[in-house]
């Protein structure tokens, strides 16, 4: 192979490897409890964390965050032993409780839409697991050892965050060999403090994208002895262990062209990731992406990648849709140094069985910092429909005033973006029956 094959080799290894080692760095950080820590935003492996309250402007921990759910997130280990899943009751909430396995596939997803108010409590094992599920335990199989579960329960607002952390408080872990029977016997674990060095408040995203070629590939092929590729994946895997790249393997016997090969893919890979974000975001509908198939993404490694890095943890489409604009309706990039009005005609709203709501992201899609602390706006947020029934949302940098005021998603004052979340969609949205208005620019 030429120079010049073997760095496209590496970038694409770079592409399929990238959920992979996201996984490793996110759970890294999100893990590391630094003694007297009580937030519970981090937790120990196997334990819960939780988001008591939505996030606002500080949060980094993951790209994309939402504003419309209350999360008890937690990464696991089923190396040794599998866990019980143990659920409360959640009467007419929205909820769902996703299993993302180590590749960024949802490998397993209970809630509203399937169980209806309850469900469990349930066994889930990894790879290694061969045995079934003991009475009164339904099994969840992952494919991998290292999991992220990211159950989201639907909130209303500040007033409604006590009975949502009492569900949280309720969603319990608990190894298999510890198990009686009862939920209530068991408590979370005390906090196991990690060193302050292993603390970080930088963002996964970066810490994934600066790692060098070496030891990029250096934790990808560690990460695959626990969390084994698809089988669908030899024929790729085949041509990337010319790079020395396959679980378990060790990268010190290659040459230093090699190994400047794999930097060069780790250089080139975070640019791709960009240009093909581009290329997916150009071929829109009114200026709005949707993009479909996730949290299921077979060989598409392309897209694999590209959902990690702009929408880590996205759920099955069944759950939910994320129609995604990054320009108004004549093409033109969406800035807060104009305003916009997205207009929908009366009866033409989002087609959900769950909720919905439109979501403001800044150039890294994060929460943008804003004088009413207001991330996301909605069908439960209060907003005024016109006396026609129609509605419409005023996204722009500066107050509307105080007449639309309660209409308005606030924008930064530079580039933006704005997810509309969907959460159990219909069939019109699923099918593409019902697409979203484009983003009108007023000024």
């Amino acid at each position: 192979m030429t120079d010049e094959s073997m760095e496209k080799l590496a970038t694409e290894a770079w592409l399929y490897g990238y959920p992979l080692v996201t996984a490793a760095v996110t759970k890294s950080n999100m893990t590391a409890v630094p003694a007297r820590d009580d937030s519970r935003r981090k937790a120990p492996v196997n334990q819960f964390c939780y988001m008591r309250t939505t996030p606002d402007a500080s949060f980094t921990e993951v790209v994309s965050p939402n504003a419309d759910t209350l999360y008890s997130s937690a990464w696991l280990d089923l190396s040794d032993q599998p866990l019980v899943l143990a659920l409360p009751e959640f009467g007419d909430r929205f909820w769902m409780v996703p299993i993302l396995d180590a590749w960024s596939n949802v490998c397993a997803v209970v809630g509203q839409r399937d169980n209806g108010p309850s469900a469990g409590p349930f066994l889930i094992a990894g790879p290694s697991w061969s045995g079934g599920a003991p009475a009164g335990l339904t099994l969840l199989k992952s494919p991998t050892a290292v999991n992220w579960i990211i159950a989201r329960y639907a909130t209303s607002g500040p007033s409604d965050f006590p009975a949502v952390n009492r569900l949280q408080d309720d969603t319990r872990l608990i190894p298999l060999s510890e198990w009686t029977g009862d939920p209530d016997d068991h408590s979370p674990p005390a906090d196991v403090p990690v060193p302050a060095d292993a603390v970080t408040t930088t963002a996964p995203v970066d810490q994934v994208h600066a790692l060098s070629g070496r030891e990029y590939f250096t934790l990808l092929n560690q990460m695959m002895v626990d969390n084994p590729p698809d089988p669908a994946d030899a024929p790729f895997l085949g041509s990337a262990a010319k790079l020395g790249i396959a679980p378990g393997a060790s990268l010190d016997d290659l040459s230093p062209d090699e190994l400047a090969t794999l930097d060069a893919g780790a250089q080139r890979g975070p640019e791709v990731l960009r240009d093909l974000l581009a290329r997916t975001e150009s071929a829109n509908s009114g200026g709005w992406t949707v993009h479909r198939g996730l949290g299921d993404y077979g060989t598409d490694y392309a897209k694999r990648a590209v959902i990690t890095r702009f929408g880590y943890g996205a759920n099955l489409d069944a759950d939910a849709l994320y129609p995604h604009a990054t320009t108004d309706a004549d093409g033109r990039l969406l800035d807060g140094a104009h305003t916009y009005m997205l207009h929908f005609d009366a009866g033409n709203t989002p087609p959900v069985d769950g909720f919905w709501s439109l979501t403001m992201m800044n150039e890294h899609q994060l929460f943008a910092d804003n004088p009413l602390d207001r991330y996301a706006i909605g069908d439960r947020s209060g907003m005024r429909t016109n006396p026609d029934g129609s509605l419409d949302i005023h996204v722009q940098h500066d107050n509307p005033g105080p007449d639309r005021e309660s209409n308005w998603l606030p924008a930064p004052a530079g580039s933006f973006n704005v997810f509309l979340r969907l959460y159990w969609p219909q069939q019109p949205a699923l099918t593409g029956d019902w697409t979203p208005p484009p983003l009108q620019r007023t000024s």
